[in-house]
């Protein structure tokens, strides 16, 4: 009996666990590529758990991602991706010097993908794919910052997700951003306790991926090096050429940035001109933000936001800096993101990098539950919880439509007009995500784009026998902010159907 205590301790002390191993002592080997055979997998995945877990949770991120995907119509960013996927590579860099608010990787990524055709998930494949890839990467990371059960946690949390499968169905950026960033962040917690070369690099690497991904990923990124300066104040003062792998990180990064880094800074000055139309400023963005990683619940946003308070508190028990990393990078990417709020257009959505450090942050509540209660059910309790938190925003996800319908709409529009007639969009731009299903040339009527009461009386004047139906949808309150455009409708025009999203006019 004393024997067989005395090897689990032993096992413990391998795996440099003290705490709860679903494995029951089973070490997993690290293998090397000529390790890779057939029968050292199957060892593997029948005797560890978390490989086990993880290899599931990793299939059911990926079918809750790929599920629907292509359920609802593209909106005006999603049509906006096709617009500049379209262009040819040159082009898509262009148009990013020009004035272009996204860096083109994902633009170009998207251009690829157009060769094999052109649908809602040709479109979003890429965030699709790379959303699902994310759990393991999640588990990773909280493995690195503290161990197996942390990162199990965050990876379910992160498989069933309402706020990352909802952005990993959009042909946008940000599940690609938060891929890289979270890639970064793996290679960034070994480097912390290696400080071998070769991860400071991969680090600069993939947040330089980040980077030319979207534009806010260097707030992340920024205060990852700051967090690195504070911890490794101490040994630079003892030894200045320790810092030596971070700068040639930090110069990799430079170096494949270079160009982004320079259009960067004329597009930061350009959008900053003037007071932002739209998004949320303040206070507000912190809320908004907490409620949406939670499950889009105030509910879950109480429920979670106490248990990450929790973990801080834990990792704080656990070692200082661990507890650092998680206020620091909470707090610093509110500070910029509140003052920025002002200068800018905020949303939630910039903000998804946040994701797998609240998700990190909330796993971490399993110590005082293990010691507490000495069991492994703890773990799968948790696990459990974030399934139930997430279950029923999913269903409502993919019960009904989540995005304008633009496919249905259009189809109305080709109902009700006639030929000759006009069609005014308000404003003008959205035209993308109407014209990927609707086409003018075969419906032959005449096709405008309107922002200003000015130029809605340009359009009237044409009018002669014909109708002028009016789309309107909220973008008008950004394209027009002192709401002439808004008076003129209500005077000149009345509904033609029930008012949605998307409201369709008719000359009055």
């Amino acid at each position: 009996m004393v024997k067989k205590r005395e090897d689990r301790e032993n096992r413990k002390r391998l795996t440099g666990e003290d705490t709860c191993d679903l494995d029951n002592g089973f070490v997993s080997p690290r293998l090397m590529f000529q390790d890779f055979t057939v029968e050292n997998i199957k060892n593997i995945i029948r005797n560890s758990r978390y490989v086990q877990l993880l290899s599931c949770l990793t299939l059911i991120g990926f079918f809750l991602r790929f599920y629907h995907l292509g359920f609802n119509s593209l909106w005006l960013d999603e049509a906006s991706t096709y617009t500049f996927a379209s262009m040819t590579l040159p082009g898509i860099w262009q148009a990013t010097t020009s004035g272009e608010f996204n860096p083109p990787l994902f633009y170009w990524m998207e251009h690829l993908m157009l060769a094999l055709g052109n649908n809602e998930v040709i479109l979003r494949f890429i965030p699709a794919l790379l959303g699902g890839l994310t759990v393991p990467l999640v588990y990773s990371a909280g493995k690195e910052f503290v161990d197996r059960n942390v990162g199990i946690i965050a990876a379910a949390a992160c498989a069933f997700s309402p706020f990352l499968i909802y952005y990993s169905q959009e042909a946008r950026a940000y599940s690609v951003m938060l891929f890289f960033v979270i890639f970064a962040m793996v290679f960034f917690l070994r480097a912390l306790k290696t400080d071998d070369t070769k991860d400071w690099v991969l680090f600069g690497v993939l947040s330089a991926l980040a980077f030319w991904s979207h534009f806010y990923a260097l707030v992340i990124i920024g205060a990852l090096v700051l967090y690195a300066l504070a911890v490794k104040l101490t040994s630079l003062r003892k030894d200045i050429g320790s810092i030596k792998p971070m700068i040639i990180a930090g110069a990799v990064f430079v170096v494949v940035c270079l160009p982004l880094i320079l259009v960067t800074i004329q597009l930061f000055a350009k959008r900053t001109a003037s007071a932002p139309t739209f998004g949320i400023q303040g206070l507000g963005i912190i809320s908004e933000t907490f409620q949406q990683i939670s499950g889009f619940s105030d509910l879950a946003m109480i429920l979670f936001l106490i248990l990450f308070i929790v973990g801080i508190c834990q990792a704080f028990l656990i070692d200082k800096n661990k507890g650092l990393f998680l206020v620091s990078l909470t707090v610093l990417t509110f500070v910029i993101s509140y003052f920025l709020s002002y200068k800018i257009p905020m949303e939630p959505r910039y903000l998804i990098f946040l994701t797998p450090v609240f998700f990190i942050g909330i796993a971490l509540c399993y110590k005082p539950l293990w010691n507490l209660f000495r069991n492994p059910a703890v773990i799968y309790g948790l696990m459990v919880l974030v399934v139930i938190v997430g279950a029923p925003v999913l269903v409502n996800m993919y019960s009904g439509y989540t995005k304008d319908d633009w496919r249905g709409f259009a189809g109305q529009v080709q109902q009700a007009t006639n030929p000759g007639d006009f069609v005014v969009l308000i404003p003008g731009y959205i035209s993308q995500p109407f014209n990927y299903y609707y086409s003018n040339t075969s419906d032959r009527t005449f096709e405008y784009g309107a922002y200003t009461a000015a130029d809605l009386d340009a359009i009237a004047a044409q009018k002669t026998n014909n109708t002028i139906y009016y789309i309107i949808t909220g973008d008008i309150m950004s394209a027009d902010p002192k709401g002439d455009a808004i008076a003129w409708l209500n005077n000149n025009t009345k509904p033609y159907a029930p008012e949605s999203s998307i409201a369709l006019r008719v000359s009055a």
